[in-house]
């Protein structure tokens, strides 16, 4: 089974980064840095982007943040994106190398300006244009525009069948994107330089949003849950979410907006929306590992150590792999605990052991392509299991192998 054709028409260039259409759906991120702080804010880009952001975004809310981000700009090797609100007119004007640095700006049309909203919105479009930038036009139901939001209510408050409140607020957050994409491109701005995103924090609401969206417009959609919360809270509810809008065909860049604990990675968003859309199968990017929840037939907690230290190794070892061998991010490796699924699930993976459970002779089959190719035992099962799947990897993705020089 495949999952729903992709919606957006539209190809839209970040930074040298394709965005829509057929397209391979990007992962993005945001910084937590003050960006004024130019050398912990490039750290932090440069994490992001070595865990595997293809597109980064930076908050720029005052002088000394727009006058940073040039030299930000400067030391990484990824499109970093500019978030405005409020004064991005200002910001943006004042600074034109800030402006040239960024590879994409984000506007949220619901706090542009109070009181001369097209105005402010308005120059940022104008500027985007003179630079040849693309936009975000990010609406937020948190920030939405009060002014269309209450003309929306008063009309349904007037209609023969008034519908529900949070109907109505739906559409007010659909038509903020939607008119301001209009306002975008009336004032001179590509279409295939807007790229829509509608973000909420309620995961049925956030389906119904982005299901208007993408039936309306053909622009390519950023993704994501707004304040998703902290922790499995808001790995849970992003994944929700974002798995029913990408498995339909909707979306061409994710961020899973998590609250990191206190002295938290940053980096975790990155890995969690990866697998988000490893698990869908929509991309690749890291081997993975399947391995049993364990139960009263498993004899001790050795296979999960051992499941836990070969993913790790399998992420740290990435990076280099990646250069070398190319397509290893689609390996599949089983560690399995006993003997009812473990040689079935091990022969389905690329390369899978089964440790011994209770009861059963201590051994550890190991599988290679569907093979049993040799037997594990003693107290070294994890490292000569690690030696077997780097020789695995190496004769099964190298350039040798891929010529026929090595079986």
């Amino acid at each position: 089974m495949t999952l729903a054709q992709r919606r957006s028409t539209v190809t839209v260039d970040v930074g040298g980064v394709p965005v829509g259409a057929a397209h391979p759906i990007v992962v993005q991120s945001m910084t937590n840095t003050d960006t004024a702080d130019v050398e912990a804010t490039a750290a932090q880009v440069r994490a992001l982007h070595a865990a595997g952001s293809e597109l980064v975004r930076v908050t720029v809310n005052t002088e000394a943040a727009a006058a940073a981000v040039p030299a930000i700009a400067s030391q990484v090797d990824v499109p970093v994106i500019g978030d405005f609100h409020y004064n991005g007119h200002i910001l943006l004007s004042r600074h034109p190398a800030c402006a040239r640095a960024l590879a994409k700006y984000r506007i949220n049309p619901g706090n542009v300006g109070a009181k001369h909203r097209d105005e402010h919105f308005g120059t940022i479009v104008r500027i985007a244009r003179e630079h040849d930038k693309p936009i975000r036009i990010g609406v937020n139901w948190g920030s939405l525009d009060q002014q269309l939001l209450t003309e929306l209510m008063d009309l349904n408050a007037h209609a023969t069948a008034p519908r529900e409140a949070e109907e109505v607020l739906l559409d007010a957050v659909v038509l903020s994107a939607t008119r301001s994409a209009e306002f975008a491109e009336s004032s001179g701005v590509a279409h295939d330089r807007i790229i829509l995103s509608a973000k909420l924090s309620s995961v049925p609401e956030l389906v119904a949003v982005y299901r208007r969206l993408a039936s309306r417009c053909d622009y390519p959609l950023h993704l994501g849950l707004t304040e998703a919360g902290l922790g499995m809270k808001g790995i849970v509810a992003s994944t929700a979410g974002l798995a029913i809008l990408l498995a339909e065909g909707i979306g061409d860049t994710i961020r899973v907006s998590l609250t990191p604990r206190p002295g938290g990675d940053r980096c975790e968003e990155v890995s969690v929306a990866q697998q988000i859309l490893q698990a869908l199968g929509l991309r690749r990017f890291v081997p993975q590992v399947t391995a049993c929840p364990g139960c009263g037939r498993t004899t001790s907690s050795f296979f999960q150590q051992m499941a836990e230290e070969i993913q790790s190794f399998l992420r740290e070892q990435q990076p280099g792999w990646r250069e070398r061998y190319p397509g290893v991010e689609a390996l599949r490796v089983a560690v399995m605990g006993c003997v009812v699924n473990g040689p079935g699930e091990s022969k389905h993976a690329d390369i899978g052991i089964s440790l011994p459970g209770t009861f059963e002779e201590p051994k550890a089959p190991v599988y290679i392509d569907g093979r049993l190719a040799v037997t594990l035992k003693g107290d070294a099962i994890v490292t000569d299991f690690l030696r077997i799947l780097e020789d695995y990897v190496a004769a099964r993705y190298g350039v040798t192998a891929k010529s026929g020089d090595v079986a």
